[in-house]
């Protein structure tokens, strides 16, 4: 399974986040610390919001941060909000279809990976802010 680049952009602003909690972000700054559009991460913030995952701070300090403590932000939950759908073949025009035993197989590896992915958290993700930080080149503040 593939992921698409909406979730890993998803992925990457929430860990931005995560690593500063207490801090308020811009896109802006976001798209430069991971060299990616800034176009591209303003939807994914705002898909982020109306999901509940970041909120939005206004004024000349404004920006975004977490909406709530990354230890309540599970991954598998984020992938399935932003993923279009997990179908891992298309199945509908073929001639074995109804007999194929492939698609419970690949159901049953999705529910795997799924599962995986549930076990963990932004906190999980986040768990060395410092080196984070570093490797972004985020001045503490």
């Amino acid at each position: 399974m593939r992921l698409t680049r909406y979730t890993d952009y998803a992925l990457r602003v929430l860990t931005y986040l995560g690593a500063q909690p207490d801090r308020v972000c811009s896109i802006a700054e976001i798209a430069r610390a991971y060299g990616i559009s800034q176009n591209h991460l303003m939807k994914v913030a705002h898909d982020l919001g109306k999901a509940g995952y970041i909120e939005g701070v206004r004024g000349r300090a404004g920006g975004i941060r977490l909406a709530r403590p990354a230890d309540r932000i599970g991954v598998g939950a984020v992938v399935r909000q932003t993923e279009e759908g997990f179908a891992l073949v298309e199945c509908g025009a073929c001639a074995i279809a109804p007999a194929c035993e492939l698609t419970g197989v690949l159901d049953e590896a999705l529910a795997a990976f799924m599962a995986v992915l549930d076990r963990y958290t932004l906190s999980d993700l986040v768990r060395r802010p410092a080196k984070l930080m570093r490797l972004l080149d985020i001045q503490a503040s």
